[in-house]
């Protein structure tokens, strides 16, 4: 098998070519600290959907350069940080290896957003927090936490901890209730989503329970981008609505 020739990428620099590359798994053993999931299986994926392009030796083996790895550190931080799916990261990387800017946060073309710090402190292991912190780092009165958990939108653990990841739920329940919407108005959320999440399995549970850790992959990156589509038909389905109210 001939080397593949090295594609132009706006991640990487001109150097790039006269730098030792890299095989799969040293690739792998660059990324684990910063994303802890990734996989060879998941790499080789990354590469059957055409977002990475490592160069081949005679025989056959994979070699990344400084710009692979550049990208797919690009696409991990995209999946995990901003839920988007593998179509959009396409373009967004497309784009930036034909110099165009991205319709992004600011930062730069191809920055991607850091995840909220709720986020950051579940990736890193945090342990649960107590009521009393947990209602301060959400904005939330005590009896407001109380009323988040009774009516289901929030859980604890066996000692009535609460995990950091349930944090954006918290926020956003603060934010309702400032405008007058009490945790007992949002029931109404949870079953939807249960809702939802029950159809989404059906789509997805025959891969989920294959044994190859490709195909979980795959089925992985499925849920993203079904749960990144559900969430913009939620979106454009209540602006839709509320846009009504405005009619005269």
């Amino acid at each position: 098998m001939t080397a593949v020739p090295e594609r132009d990428s706006a991640l990487g620099d001109a150097a790039d070519q006269h730098t030792p590359r890299l095989t799969i798994g040293e690739v792998l053993a660059v990324l684990r600290d910063d994303f802890p999931d990734v996989t060879i299986s998941k790499i080789r994926y990354l590469e059957s959907e055409d977002l990475v392009h490592p160069q081949r030796t005679p025989s056959g083996y994979r070699k990344f350069s400084r710009a692979d790895v550049s990208r797919l550190r690009y696409v991990l931080a995209a999946q995990r940080d901003q839920y988007l799916p593998l179509r959009v990261i396409k373009e967004h990387l497309e784009a930036l290896d034909r110099g165009e800017p991205l319709p992004t946060a600011p930062g730069g073309p191809g920055s991607v957003p850091p995840p909220p710090a709720a986020e950051v402190d579940a990736e890193a292991g945090v342990p649960p927090l107590t009521s009393e912190q947990f209602a301060r780092a959400a904005g939330l009165e005590p009896e407001q936490l109380a009323d988040c958990v009774q009516f289901g939108l929030l859980a604890t653990d066996a000692d009535g901890r609460h995990p950091a990841s349930d944090l954006p739920v918290a926020r956003a329940a603060a934010g309702l209730a400032r405008h007058g919407i009490e945790p007992r108005h949002l029931r109404v959320y949870r079953s939807g989503v249960e809702r939802e999440a029950g159809l989404v399995e059906q789509l997805v549970a025959p891969v989920l329970r294959a044994r190859s850790e490709e195909a979980r992959t795959r089925a992985a990156e499925k849920l993203r981008e079904l749960a990144t589509l559900s969430a913009q038909l939620h979106t454009a389905l209540l602006e839709a609505r509320l846009r009504e109210l405005l009619r005269p």
